[in-house]
């Protein structure tokens, strides 16, 4: 197994963690993002209270959360792990080289795009995870029948807090984040992986930036039209 432990210490293989985890939770974002949009069917909350209750009962979706949280400590823990790696490689910056000349934005901003989305992510699950399967919903209709079965009122603790002007800011904040970060990592884990070819790398960019800015205006539609409607 001494070769899985170097795979594992080297740069490279880190980096090819970071875009197979990368890749895996963007699969679970466009997952996500179908269930949260069922709120917008004007239902009072039931097609996202069936969605909810279908996610938190299922024992297969059970079993891939656990792979998400498993994917999601992968990847923050060997972001973390490279960016030290690389300041430890290099110290002291270029006196002559401009680093802008070089690289874009996004992808010297990597770390603190990370940090402002693990924030992010910490609060999501507080607000609605922790307090929907601890039972911290305190609003009057905590309770919905589902076939038969109770469960929590999710979609009542969802409006309640997109609501709120604090909030809906934070989120969006959060979502701009998302969308810029996954607009580098979706190209830097093409290119780590060995996909990248100059024949079609103009289409991976642009795919890439695409699909960061629908799922940044896919999950900004849900508290924008909570708060305005």
């Amino acid at each position: 197994m001494s070769w899985v432990k170097q795979t594992l210490n080297s740069t490279l293989g880190q980096k090819v963690i970071m875009s197979l985890t990368g890749l895996f939770l963007v699969t679970f974002l466009i997952v996500h993002l179908i269930g949260n949009l069922q709120i917008l069917k004007g239902d009072e909350g039931a097609a996202f209270n069936t969605y909810a209750a279908f996610m938190s009962t299922n024992g297969l979706i059970h079993a891939v959360s656990y792979g998400m949280y498993a994917a999601i400590i992968a990847h923050v823990l060997y972001a973390i792990t490279l960016t030290l790696r690389n300041k430890k490689a290099r110290p002291v910056s270029y006196a002559v080289q401009d680093a802008k000349a070089n690289s874009s934005w996004a992808s010297r901003s990597m770390m603190l795009l990370g940090s402002m989305i693990l924030v992010f992510l910490v609060l999501h699950l507080y607000h609605f995870w922790a307090r929907y399967k601890m039972g911290w919903i305190p609003y009057e209709f905590k309770m919905v029948t589902i076939e038969g079965v109770q469960y929590r009122d999710i979609a009542s603790l969802v409006i309640e807090t997109f609501k709120q002007p604090v909030a809906l800011a934070i989120y969006l904040i959060g979502i701009v984040g998302l969308g810029i970060h996954l607009n580098h990592g979706f190209q830097s884990a093409f290119q780590t992986l060995g996909l990248n070819h100059k024949s079609y790398n103009k289409f991976i960019k642009g795919f890439g930036a695409a699909f960061s800015v629908i799922m940044a205006i896919g999950y900004a539609i849900m508290p924008l039209y909570i708060f305005f409607s």
